[in-house]
């Protein structure tokens, strides 16, 4: 008998997009158990300094009804390697933002220790929750050259 897979993948999940969903298809393929780490806001506020648009409440419940992930967690550790404690995952899923990058070096090295992949996919570049939280401010932001 072979023992489980555990994935995890990691993400705030704000303004909930495709990218997200092929983040979790793709994850999917590489596990037999899929947990989805949902960044809290606090976690948001000090890690990236943004405010999410949709609580995380919400972002749990929205991510837990995506059939491909089995468990959906609030992330509320700065360190991924805790979480990995707490978790005990067997594969670790990023955006391919991160390969090649410092951040992305030390995951994988820290990762790398404790017997933890870190497999990347393709980054969505035409849709982001940046992107759409952009185009919410400039739809929210008064014109103010009009007469």
């Amino acid at each position: 008998m072979t023992a489980r897979r555990v994935g995890y993948a990691a993400g705030a999940f704000d303004l909930f997009h495709i990218g997200h969903l092929n983040i979790f298809r793709q994850a999917r393929k590489h596990c037999d158990y899929l947990i989805a780490g949902v960044v809290s806001d606090k976690m948001l506020r000090v890690t990236k300094g943004i405010e999410p648009v949709v609580p995380l409440e919400e972002r749990l419940e929205i991510v837990q009804a995506i059939r491909y992930v089995d468990e959906a967690r609030a992330e509320v550790l700065p360190d991924k390697m805790d979480t990995w404690r707490e978790v005990q995952f067997d594969v670790f899923f990023k955006g391919d933002d991160w390969r090649g990058t410092d951040r992305g070096r030390r995951l994988e090295e820290s990762f790398s220790q404790v017997g933890v992949e870190v497999v990347y996919f393709p980054y969505t570049v035409h849709t982001s929750s940046t992107i759409l939280r952009r185009a919410l401010h400039a739809l929210n932001t008064p014109n103010r050259g009009s007469a």
